[in-house]
């Protein structure tokens, strides 16, 4: 997929875990490690809003875009 998902590198940055991410957003673990490993089909507008919140950063430190290689497409 073209998006890639940089939860992870956020949550090293805030010395924060998944748990307590999910916690404060009031997502399941779950649901979480899905949109975290980038298995994710999409996201709402309010999870990013209070991912941001927490983690005190904007959309585009979460989420980058990525060109396929041309071999794939």
């Amino acid at each position: 997929m073209p998006i890639a998902v940089d939860i992870d590198v956020m949550l090293a940055k805030r010395k924060m875990s998944v748990g307590e991410l999910a916690d404060r957003v009031g997502i399941t673990p779950a649901n979480l490690a899905v949109l975290k490993n980038g298995r994710a089909k999409a996201v709402r507008f309010t999870t990013l809003a209070a991912l941001c919140e927490v983690l005190e950063c904007q959309p585009g430190d979460l989420l980058r875009w990525e060109a396929e290689d041309a071999r794939d497409g």
